[in-house]
Formats: structure tokens, C-alpha cells, sequence
């Protein structure tokens, strides 16, 4: 339990912060689903449409230190790379 008045409001704060992120954290989730299933499906068109929606949430969600920025990063092109492979 917190004891001080600074802790306490911490604690709120963490908690109010710990709800945001993880609606935050859902959503991007959500996205990047989107995209492994219109890439399991074979369909490039689907896919590419899918990743276009999906990067600026995983990006946003690195502006909003949901992900460190070189994870997110790093996702938005390993799923790049395996739509680009669809065409191929």
C-alpha cells in the first residue's frame, strides 16, 4: 500500500495509465491480426490494404510508448516483407 501522498497518486496515475495502454496495446493487436490472416489467405490486394491501416496504429502505438519504437519498427517490416512476398 502506499503510504505518502505522492505514492498514492502514483499508483492512480499507473492505473489509469495501465488501462489506456492496454486498449492501445488490443487495438494494435487487432491490426496486425488483420494482416497475418489476409497473408495466410493469399489474397495480396487484402493484405496490402491491411498493412497500410495497420502501420500508422503500430506506429502510433511506439509514439505512445506502448512499444519501444525499433519494435515496432521492426514489425511493420517483417510484415512488409511478407506481403511483399505474396507477389513473388
Amino acid at each position: 500500500m502506499p503510504n505518502t501522498p505522492s505514492a498514492r497518486k502514483a499508483a492512480r496515475q499507473i492505473a489509469r495509465r495501465t488501462v489506456i495502454n492496454q486498449s492501445r496495446r488490443s487495438e494494435m493487436r487487432s491490426f496486425m491480426r488483420k494482416v497475418e490472416e489476409a497473408i495466410a489467405s493469399g489474397d495480396r490486394g487484402r493484405a496490402l490494404a491491411a498493412l497500410q491501416e495497420a502501420e500508422p496504429v503500430i506506429m502510433r502505438s511506439a509514439q505512445k510508448g506502448v512499444l519501444h519504437s525499433n519494435t515496432a519498427s521492426r514489425k511493420v517490416s517483417r510484415l512488409a516483407h511478407r506481403v511483399a512476398k505474396l507477389g513473388s
